[in-house]
Formats: C-alpha cells, structure tokens, sequence
C-alpha cells in the first residue's frame, strides 16, 4: 500500500514540475540584436594563365584579421515548447583593412603587390534551437552568405554559413548572446585577363545584446 502511494506521489510531482521545466520559451517571436567581435578571412587562389600569354602565375596572400560587427533580425516559431526553429537574416557595415596579396610570374620574372579587403557581407540563414529552460536558448545557424571582395576590382563572393550560438535573459526582454561562425565562399573564377580560381573562408566569434519583442 506504501509503495502504491508513492508511486502517485511521485507521478503527481512529476506532473506539477514538467510543465514548468518545459515552459515556453521567452525567444518565440520577433528579435533584433548587435553584435561586436573578431574575423578571420583566408582566401586562397589557384593560379593559372595570363590571358593571351604562355605565362603561368601564382598568387600567395595573407589572412584578414580584423575587428568586426553585425546588425541582425529574425523571428522563431515554436515547434514543441523546446525546440524553436528561426529565420533571420543579418549584415555587417564594417569593412575589413586592407591585406597584401602578391602575384608572381616566375618565367617573366615579374612580381606584384596589391591590396584586397572585404566588405558588405551578409548572410540569410535558418536556425534550430533548444531552449534549455524559458530564458536561455542554444542554437545553430545554417545560411546563405555573400561578401564583396575589393581588390583592382570588387567581385561579389556568395557561399554556405555554419554557426552555434547561446543566447540568455539578462533584464525584461533584452538578452546577451555568443556565437562562433564559418562561412564559405567556393570557389569564383578570376576574370579580366588572367585564368584561375579563388576561394574564401572566413570565421568569426561574436559577442553582443539583443531585443525580444
């Protein structure tokens, strides 16, 4: 008899804390939010030909390192009261300084310097995520990314974004967040006058606060 009452005890207690331990989560909705942070940018080139030439070249370059931000918004629907799936979309207004690149022409004995940056990068992503309890919320980012490359001359890069990200309540609506992430902008055919490829990877960890609405 003992152990059938503690069985119902049990349930009972179960029943009265589950609801709580799964309440809805306060990022259902429409959000936006700054962020502040580091990126890394390394583009890679694969040489080819000058046009018109027999001429083989090689490019090398150094990485971008350089401070950045990001402006965002999006809105997140409620699959089951723990898990969330959103949408957004954000862009940085920040441009990277410039790095060096070097072409080199070994058969001509040629070699040449020039500056590349990047900038107006945005991406357009989807986002799964948990709400570990009401106010704090783990997510991933999977995206669509583009960036403009500016070198003798801007070329628009576009690519796939990866991310993880936490975000928690600090005061009423507005919350801190973390996120690190990846984005990769395949590979683009050089144009103008010389053959090849050139493709761009680029990560980043941001720090930053938002608004729920």
């Amino acid at each position: 008899m003992k152990t059938k009452q503690l069985i119902i005890a049990t349930a009972l207690t179960s029943a009265c804390i589950a609801p709580s331990a799964f309440a809805q989560s306060v990022f259902q909705g429409f959000y936006g939010q700054i962020g502040i942070g580091y990126e890394s940018s390394a583009p890679s080139f694969s040489g080819g030909t000058v046009t018109g030439t027999p001429y083989t070249y090689s490019v090398s370059s150094s990485n971008l390192n350089y401070f950045t931000g990001t402006v965002a918004a999006g809105y997140y629907f409620p699959i089951t009261n723990a898990f969330l799936l959103g949408i957004g979309a954000e862009y940085s207004p920040i441009e990277s300084p410039s790095t060096n690149y070097t072409v080199t022409i070994p058969s001509a004995k040629y070699t040449e310097q020039q500056g590349v940056k990047k900038q107006n990068s945005y991406n357009i992503f989807i986002s799964p995520a948990w709400a570990i309890d009401k106010e704090k919320l783990a997510y991933a980012k999977i995206g669509y990314a583009g960036a403009q490359y500016k070198a003798e001359q801007t070329d628009n890069f576009t690519g796939y974004s990866l991310g993880l990200g936490y975000r928690q309540i600090i005061m009423g609506n507005w919350y801190g967040f973390g996120e690190v992430n990846y984005t990769s902008y395949g590979n683009q055919n050089l144009a103008n006058n010389a053959t090849g490829t050139v493709s761009i990877n680029a990560m980043n960890a941001l720090v930053g606060v938002g608004y729920k609405f």
